[in-house]
């Protein structure tokens, strides 16, 4: 049983920093491809970053340079360290861990991000 559980979310002004955290349980957490999405009132939900068993890490061109996706695999935990955020990057992020066949497989419930300008 794999659960991933999201934490971090909050209002923060243009300009600020947020760091969210992922959570996972259930076994194999070092060698899955994590990600982040986010989905915007009213938009559908869009890829943010992703990082691989390695270390290798891909961003939406939205994002990059403003956010660092890590992991820390004896924590089975996933980051998405935000900053110079913008009122653009409200949404509800979502945490991802792949699966077979480049699928991603589980889903967090989600963290809602405020950013006021």
């Amino acid at each position: 049983q794999v659960q991933l559980v999201e934490s971090g979310g909050g209002l923060v002004q243009a300009g600020g920093s947020l760091r969210l955290s992922c959570a996972a349980s259930g076994r194999f957490f070092s060698v899955s491809r994590m990600g982040w999405f986010r989905q915007a009132p009213g938009k559908e939900r869009e890829f943010v970053a992703t990082i691989n068993w390695s270390g290798g890490d891909t961003y939406a061109d939205s994002v990059k340079g403003r956010f660092t996706i890590s992991r820390d695999n004896a924590k089975n935990t996933v980051y998405l360290q935000m900053n110079s955020l913008e009122p653009a990057d409200t949404a509800v992020y979502y945490c991802a861990k792949g699966g077979t066949a480049g699928a991603w497989a589980y889903w967090g419930q989600g963290t809602q991000v405020t950013v006021s300008s």
